[in-house]
């Protein structure tokens, strides 16, 4: 959380969350940077979460999140594959697959008024995970399916999808 020092407020640590307050602000006035990992199975299927928060609450999506400030994309990646598959890798493991933008009307907050931008980097991994082993902070639950499969499914976040078309 962002700390004062000598009556001046300093700026969050790399992979140092801010004050709510200061996070809805951000989230309410400009863009955030993230991470999306696109994991497939050896067998080409690829995993999912059950979004627990908003935006996309309910949803199934690719793992992934947001880059903090001062956090290098290689730090980032670090942590959040960690946080978010339970394993840390390095960003060299991952196949750069494009710049996203992910626009939603709602934010993490439920609050009325501001919704929430990402522009996304996505990174393609292949790996051999068991659901049944990841973190359940973000995703309710976890599934995989088939790129045609998560296509035609409406439990699947445009987004998500995006990365498929």
């Amino acid at each position: 959380m962002s700390n004062v020092q000598d009556g001046v407020r300093q700026e969050p640590k790399p992979g140092e969350w801010m004050e709510p307050e200061e996070f809805e602000s951000v989230i309410r006035l400009t863009p955030l940077v993230a991470i999306d990992l696109v994991v497939r199975s050896p067998e080409g299927k690829v995993l999912l979460g059950r979004r627990t928060y908003e935006p996309a609450k309910n949803l199934f999506f690719v793992p992934g999140g947001r880059i903090t400030k001062n956090e290098t994309r290689s730090a980032a990646f670090q942590r959040l594959s960690q946080e978010e598959l339970g394993i840390r890798l390095e960003l060299e493991k991952g196949r750069f697959l494009g710049v996203h933008e992910h626009i939603y009307q709602t934010n993490r907050f439920s609050k009325r008024g501001f919704g929430t931008h990402y522009v996304t980097l996505a990174y393609e991994l292949n790996l051999d995970l068991q659901t049944a082993s990841l973190p359940r902070d973000q995703h309710g639950e976890y599934v995989w399916m088939a790129p045609s499969e998560l296509l035609n499914s409406p439990e699947v976040h445009d987004n998500t999808k995006a990365y498929f078309r």
